[in-house]
């Protein structure tokens, strides 16, 4: 995963910088899924939407809070999954995650996010850089159901 700047939210210094986010899915005419990836430019790199929390703020609202921010979609937010924990600029992160099914909006370009995918579970898993956004992934896609 690419280092990030500046951590800012409700962390104390010696603690870890807090984020959230979600894999999130639509299901498609034909009674399959799609997965939503963002395109970060700063990282040239694909992944799940994801955000620090704000000071005071819920892991779940930051999660909504982002989707939205990122990709233009409103979520409802459905089985928790995975904590992912690594280093960024020197500091230990850490990413609560959610399955999150997109229900309406639509995508405009932004600073953080230049475009969003909606790919085929196979496809997004190539797409992902990160091998724990792969994991994290597999985890979502085990939780819906059917598949």
């Amino acid at each position: 995963m690419a280092p990030e700047t500046e951590p800012r939210g409700p962390e104390a210094p010696e603690g870890p910088v807090l984020a959230a986010g979600c894999v999130l899915w639509r299901g498609t005419a034909a009674g399959g899924v799609e997965v939503a990836l963002v395109h970060r430019p700063r990282y040239d790199d694909w992944s799940h939407p994801k955000g620090k929390l704000h000071p005071g703020e819920p892991p779940q609202s930051a999660a909504v809070r982002e989707v939205r921010e990122e990709t233009g979609m409103v979520c409802v937010l459905g089985q928790p999954l995975r904590t992912v924990r690594y280093l960024a600029m020197g500091r230990p992160k850490e990413v609560r995650y959610w399955a999150a099914e997109a229900v309406g909006g639509g995508f405009v370009p932004n600073e953080e996010v230049d475009r969003v995918v909606w790919l085929a579970p196979a496809e997004a898993r190539v797409q992902l850089t990160s091998p724990q956004d792969r994991e994290v992934l597999d985890e979502a896609l085990g939780s819906l159901n059917p598949l």
